[in-house]
């Protein structure tokens, strides 16, 4: 066994030695076991869905052990089935009480259903796919999976199964009910049973067959009911552990034809109990007290179990290795058929289920039919040793049982077939053939042999392929699909055994087929002309003369074996018969055939009527042929028979399968060799065609875009041409109304200018009228205000001293204040000047010491290079010094132009400062002239400043800069000093006289008015000047930080190229 744990992050396999085939176990973070919940499987049953706790969806592919993650639903699942019409979609019932569909390859989301108000418990899904029924705890729901919308909502409170377009309900009082799925139509109705203790049903499973109903509940009995015959058959009663019924499933057989015979009981105590239904023997069971099982899925071939434990892990179990028991032949003694009464009482129907002693129902009296029992003749102990099969068969004995009854039964031919053929089951041997995938010549076969079924058609490619891959000519004979084909069909659940008894059959009953390829087995048909020869002359003679040979009526026959000319039943028949002989039974039961069907060839003589005959069903009694065909084995003589010619029966070979090289191998690869070829060109040739297609579309496309195109354009210019007559049309109209409106503007000008004549009129003379008005009245005022006016006048001489000696006082004050606030500020901007002039001579003096260096490390530069040239160096290295000399000598200069233009630079911003002191002083002169103040103190300040300023401009632009300031000072001072001289109350006691004829502005002028805006006019130019000050200052300091920023450079640029100088002469 197998344990595999599955983990967020690595998965671990741990081979553990148990009885289970492998044991899923899912970790999540820090070893916590995250609980399995619900488990489902595929058509296949190859794989199987799983939902976790956590709501992680895994798909366990158990042929190829893998899994992998197909969906993350991030919540619990309550219900898990897969939809049989598409293989990759799965429902999953949630949490949420909603259902989800999804694609397990796309892992996208397909439909999502909604309806349920409570947990969704089972999902049952009809076989053909197209329905399913969804069930909770108070309702059930049937949707439509084509569509997934509801189709039915049912409030019916119990369990629901969907089986051959039956749906089963049962309700709280144990009575169950059929329904039509389609129209919902009430069936039938089981009868509860009358005497018994009542079981409260819990737990249904119903036969593939749909003919068998198990039922169990919280008893420990179980009820099997016949569907057909609508009764109760039997009561099962299990082992006194079992209290409850929690699950049951029935486990499918390839070879009991769907009526399932064991059934699975899951009970409370956590142990899965397989029984047969018939003999009431218990076969085996699953898990423990220890090891407790809560759930259980059956794969639908019945090969394997999934269980869920109560540890939340997964077991899966091979039901090959559980049992022996269905791989045993059927028991050998003859069942005794007897009449019973009709009514018979429920108790006669119980059977309890024993481990080894199987109790039959108990039988009411009554006539016993009599039974003969076939015995065979005794035989010598070595003949009964060769006659030996596996699983304990005896071939003579099933011979005579064939001979007796005709054929084998139904529910056991495959059983017998896989016992007279010797299958070995070879599986890894098979599994190595069928990883080599589908092969090269097989892959149109679909094209070729056309089939309704998917699946039948993949198993036929899958048997095909591992023929091919097995030998060689079986890819090149193209008869092989027809020969294979039934028994395809027979054993599509099982394409190993399909492709052992195909194996086999080719080995034995195709003998020589294959020794004159590519043409048909000419030394077999002629096996076949010389019997018919022995036994019907006259019909051999007919075909003769017809110009039939053994290629038109053996041939046929033997390349499809049968399949053709016969149905399925009477095919079953004739090969029951077939394989229990000598492999020379099939050619014999062909000359049968032929014999058989005399009367009706002779009648026969075109050629197409004898290939119409032998390649469709006519009637005719297979049991004729099959007693014809004994008949020509016993009286062929020797010398002719095909006993003689043909070997005996070998099986194939067991863990490996035995070579096949009867054929001609220089022929097979030849045509392997030419098929290759052809597809190879095939495929040129489709690609060729693709492209052509291509083309063919893409010349379409732009002929049809060309076309479309074209009509657009002639649509536009109709368009267009529609659009220009109505814009002509609009401005036809537009020029009629513009004319109308023309004329009416010129009537409505008329109007307005006669209108506009008579009112000017009346304006005139209304103006005329209020201007004598206004004469009169003015001259009345001038009158009345000649009176005030001398009144007024006294008193505003009076008003007018006494606001003088106001004002005379705060001139005073005035003055006072603003010599103390002139010399403060004076102060102020000496220091300031002060402190930038030392700032000034700072960065003077260390862009000094920078050129100093600078030379320094030229001179330092020069000596190196002296020193290279005394030494000796290269001539290159001398010219590489010499040139990055010259590249410093350059970029020295060109920082000595960058620093002369920063200078000009400097030099036009301090003549910009002189004409802006120019202007301010200029102002200044303005306002003494309105004093009539002189200004030669002002032009003696200029010329002394212009003066100094052309002295020292040169040397330093902060010289300029003081020369400014002292000139701003002796203007100031000059100003002030010649407002004091002026003043009407100086300090020194002048008389103030005013002139008429004179502009003097005095503080203490007769008009207040005056006076306020001569004290604002002074203060208006101190701000002015001011502000223009603090403007110079500003860009004088940008000025000096841009001069020291480019110093800064310039030194650095040249310590770098001095210090590269210095490597390179190192």
């Amino acid at each position: 066994g197998v344990t595999v744990y599955l983990t967020n992050k690595i998965d671990v396999c741990v081979f553990v030695f148990l009885s289970v085939l492998v044991t899923v176990v899912r970790t999540a973070q820090q070893a916590k076991t995250v609980r399995f919940l619900h488990v489902a499987f595929d058509t296949t049953g190859d794989s199987f869905l799983a939902g976790d706790h956590h709501g992680n969806i895994y798909v366990f592919d158990i042929s190829r052990n893998r899994f992998r993650l197909v969906q993350k639903t991030g919540q619990a699942c309550t219900a898990l089935a897969f939809t049989l019409r598409r293989t990759t979609e799965f429902l999953v019932a949630l949490a949420d009480y909603t259902i989800k569909c999804f694609d397990k390859d796309t892992k996208q989301l397909v439909s999502w259903m909604r309806g349920h108000e409570g947990a969704v418990s089972s999902i049952s899904v009809h076989s053909s796919g197209r329905y399913a029924i969804t069930t909770s705890s108070d309702t059930a729901q049937l949707w439509d999976l084509d569509t997934f919308q509801r189709k039915r909502k049912l409030n019916i409170k119990h369990s629901y199964s969907i089986n051959f377009n039956t749906i089963l309900s049962c309700f709280s009082d144990d009575s169950i009910f059929a329904w039509e799925s389609d129209t919902l139509f009430c069936k039938y109705q089981l009868p509860v049973p009358d005497c018994g203790p009542r079981i409260s049903y819990k737990a249904f499973a119903v036969a593939r067959d749909g003919k068998s109903l198990a039922a169990g509940g919280r008893s420990n009995l179980l009820h099997l009911w016949c569907l057909e015959s609508k009764q109760l058959v039997r009561v099962i009663q299990m082992p006194t552990q079992v209290r409850t019924v929690r699950q049951l499933e029935f486990l499918p057989d390839s070879f009991d034809g769907g009526a399932n015979q064991t059934l699975g009981v899951l009970s409370q105590d956590g142990v899965m109990r397989f029984i047969n239904i018939h003999t009431c023997k218990l076969l085996f069971h699953m898990g423990s007290h220890d090891d407790a099982i809560t759930a259980v899925t059956v794969s639908p071939n019945g090969r394997h179990v999934v269980a869920i434990m109560d540890n939340g892990s997964i077991n899966i179990y091979s039901v090959q290795s559980l049992t022996q028991e269905l791989n045993k032949p059927p028991p050998s003694q003859v069942a005794v058929v007897s009449s019973g009464g009709a009514d018979q009482d429920l108790s006669g129907l119980k059977v309890k289920v024993r481990s080894e002693v199987v109790q039959r129902p108990a039988k009411s009296s009554g006539r016993r039919t009599q039974v003969k029992i076939l015995r065979p003749p005794a035989v010598s102990a070595a003949e009964d040793k060769e006659n030996e099969l596996p699983a304990g068969l005896n071939k003579k004995r099933l011979v005579a049982l064939l001979k007796a009854f005709g054929e084998y039964p139904a529910k056991y031919r495959m059983f017998v077939w896989r016992s007279l053929l010797c299958l070995p089951e070879n599986h890894a041997a098979y599994s190595s053939l069928t990883d080599k995938g589908l092969h090269s010549a097989y892959l149109t076969l679909h094209d070729k042999y056309p089939i309704k079924s998917h699946k039948l058609q993949r198993g036929l490619q899958r048997v095909l392929s591992a023929l091919a891959h097995w030998a060689a000519i079986f890819g090149e004979v193209e008869y092989l699909p027809l020969v294979a084909f039934p028994f395809v069909k027979l054993f599509q659940n099982n394409p190993m055994l399909c492709f052992e008894v195909v194996a086999t059959v080719i080995v034995n009953w195709c003998q020589h087929w294959f020794e004159y390829f590519p043409n048909p087995p000419l030394n077999i048909l002629s096996m076949a002309e010389n019997v018919l020869a022995h036994h019907d002359k006259e019909l051999l003679q007919h075909l003769v003369d017809c110009g039939v040979t053994s290629q038109l009526y053996v041939w046929p026959l033997l390349e499809t074996l049968f399949s053709e000319v016969l149905t399925r039943d009477e095919w079953l028949k004739l090969f029951d018969n077939i394989f229990s002989n000598h492999p020379s039974f099939l050619l014999v039961a062909c000359v049968a055939y032929v014999v058989c069907c005399r009367e009706p060839l002779l009648l026969c003589s075109q050629k197409q009527d004898f290939e119409y005959f032998f390649h469709h069903r006519n009637n005719l009694d297979v049991g004729a042929v099959i007693r014809e065909a004994y008949r020509l084995m016993g009286s062929t003589p020797d010398d002719i028979h095909p006993k003689t010619l043909l070997s005996d029966f070998t099986p194939l070979t067991k863990g490996q399968y035995p070579v096949f090289n009867h054929y001609p191998e220089f022929i097979v690869e030849y045509q392997s060799r030419e098929r290759e070829k052809i597809r190879l060109q095939e495929m040129e040739y489709l690609r060729e065609r693709q492209e052509v297609s291509a083309l063919r579309a893409d010349v379409v496309r732009r002929r049809a875009e060309e076309e479309t195109y074209y009509a657009q354009q002639e649509m536009l210019q109709k368009a267009e041409e529609q659009r220009r007559n109505i814009l002509a049309q609009e401005e036809e109209k537009l020029t009629q109304q513009r004319a109308k409106l023309a004329a009416m503007k010129r009537e409505l000008k008329v109007k307005e200018l006669q209108l506009l004549d008579a009112t000017r009129r009346r304006f005139l003379k209304h103006q005329q009228d209020l201007r004598a008005a206004q004469i009169h009245r003015l001259d009345q005022e001038i009158s009345r205000k000649m009176d005030l006016r001398e009144q007024e006048t006294a008193a505003a001489v009076q008003d007018l001293e006494v606001r003088q000696m106001e004002l005379e006082t705060q001139r005073k004050r005035l003055e006072q204040h603003l010599l103390k606030e002139q010399e403060r500020v004076g102060r102020e901007v000496e220091e300031e000047v002060e402190v930038r002039m030392r700032k000034a001579e700072r960065e003077e003096e260390s862009f000094t010491e920078l050129l100093h260096s600078t030379q320094t490390n030229m001179q330092a530069l020069e000596e190196s290079l002296a020193e290279a040239c005394q030494l000796g160096l290269e001539s290159d290295w001398q010219r590489e010094v010499a040139d990055r000399l010259q590249q410093v000598d350059a970029e020295q200069q060109r920082k000595r132009e960058r620093l002369a233009e920063l200078h000009r630079q400097m030099l036009a911003q301090e003549e910009r400062l002189a004409d802006t002191m120019r202007d301010v002083a200029g102002s200044k002169v303005r306002t003494a002239d309105e004093y009539q103040s002189p200004v030669t103190g002002a032009a003696t300040a200029l010329d002394f400043s212009r003066h100094r300023y052309d002295s020292k401009h040169t040397n330093s632009h902060t010289f300029g800069f003081q020369t400014w300031i002292s000139y701003f000072n002796v203007c100031f001072v000059s100003d002030e000093r010649e407002m004091r001289l002026r003043s009407p109350f100086s300090t020194r006691g002048l008389p103030h006289r005013s002139t008429a004829g004179t502009n003097v502005v005095c503080l203490n002028s007769s008009s207040p008015s005056e006076s306020t805006s001569t004290s604002f006019s002074l203060d208006r130019g101190r701000a002015q000047l001011d502000s223009s000050e603090r403007e110079l200052l500003k860009e004088i300091t940008e000025l000096r930080q841009k001069l020291a920023a480019r110093a800064r450079e310039g030194s650095s640029a040249s310590s770098q190229s001095v210090h590269t100088l210095s490597s390179v002469s190192q």
